[in-house]
């Protein structure tokens, strides 16, 4: 069991030079979790590749289907004072700490390629190719 930052997801679940690196990771452990905010963020980046023409409408529409299937049952609600609490720690935002406090919650690792991240919590964020080596 893993949690997946959303870019994670985006890489595993879309076309482009990140994909095999997430699907790797995805093969090495298929369990994915994140908070509900995966969702928000995953339609934004979404939103981007719309408006730069990197993906159809349609296959904007499919991704997010497939991805919200693949996380069912895997989305949680986090604690707020835990997440202060990380905010307060280190200079990540309340956003990026809700994937550190869910890590935290579940004992597992968190998946990520953001630098803060990895930077702020060595012993809980790995990047995906620390991850697979691990």
């Amino acid at each position: 069991m893993i949690v997946a930052d959303t870019n994670l997801l985006v890489y595993a679940m879309t076309y482009g030079p990140h994909r095999e690196l997430a699907q790797s990771v995805l093969r090495k452990d298929p369990e994915w979790h994140a908070p509900t905010l995966w969702r928000s963020e995953f339609r934004s980046a979404l939103a981007g590749y719309l408006r730069a023409e990197a993906m159809s409408y349609e296959e904007i529409l499919e991704a997010i289907d497939k991805t919200e299937f693949f996380m069912a049952g895997k989305e949680h609600s986090v604690d707020s004072t835990a997440v202060m609490r990380l905010v307060a720690d280190s200079t990540s935002s309340a956003y990026d700490c809700e994937f550190v406090a869910l890590a935290n919650h579940l004992n597992a690792p968190l998946v990520t390629s953001d630098s803060r991240l990895l930077r702020d919590f060595p012993n809980r964020a790995f990047a995906p190719d620390r991850f697979l080596a691990a």
